[in-house]
């Protein structure tokens, strides 16, 4: 993949999590339908990737309790009336 020049560290997450989708959840001898495979990845990043598994970036929490965790500990900048 391409990242901006000079700029190698650009597309580092991506990289990762597509390293992590093919070796953890896409099958070796592949999909029998595009529809298949769409499903397959929607079950990925939507059920496992954000509910399940831990990331060591977060330290060990999923990226939902991540989310969660900072919206309960952010402060509101302003009162809206």
């Amino acid at each position: 993949s391409m990242s901006r020049r000079g700029n190698c560290w650009d597309n580092a997450p991506m990289e990762r999590f597509f390293r992590s989708l093919k070796s953890e959840w896409i099958p070796g001898t592949g999909f029998h339908s595009f529809t298949e495979a769409k499903q397959t990845v929607l079950d990925y990043i939507l059920g496992y990737y954000s509910q399940v598994r831990s990331h060591s970036h977060n330290h060990g929490l999923t990226p939902n309790q991540a989310e969660r965790l900072y919206w309960i500990n952010s402060k509101p900048v302003a009162k809206m009336t």
